[in-house]
């Protein structure tokens, strides 16, 4: 079992810069491969970026366009997403979640970021 909690969420104004953080506790963290999702009310989840256990690959979803990079720190057992350039349209609820891509067996409760246009 793997608990997550997303920080670092908040308002924002369009071209600012967040950085959203993932803490994990119990199992562990370096054991698996992290991914954040977004979703806002009435529409699909959507995958934004993932990172493999070893750092060794990121991906990306289409909609980033290089503003925004994922990161991790297995040593303090923590994920991180920066967010660059932030337009209105990334307002959202933003989500870690860790395990075996794609499928991701452990969620957090995620954080909410909203941006100003």
């Amino acid at each position: 079992q793997v608990q997550l909690v997303e920080s670092g969420g908040g308002l924002a104004q369009a071209g600012d810069s967040l950085r959203l953080s993932c803490a994990a506790s119990g199992r562990t963290f370096s054991d698996y491969d992290v991914g954040w999702f977004r979703q806002v009310p009435g529409k699909e989840r959507e995958f934004v970026a993932g990172i493999t256990r070893d750092s060794g690959r990121e991906y990306y979803g289409a909609f980033v366009k290089g503003r925004f990079t994922i990161s991790r720190d297995n040593a303090k057992n923590t994920g991180y997403l920066q967010m660059n350039s932030l337009k209105h349209e990334d307002t959202a609820v933003y989500y870690c979640a860790a395990g075996a891509s794609p499928d991701y067996r452990y969620w957090g409760q995620g954080t909410q970021v909203t941006v100003s246009s």
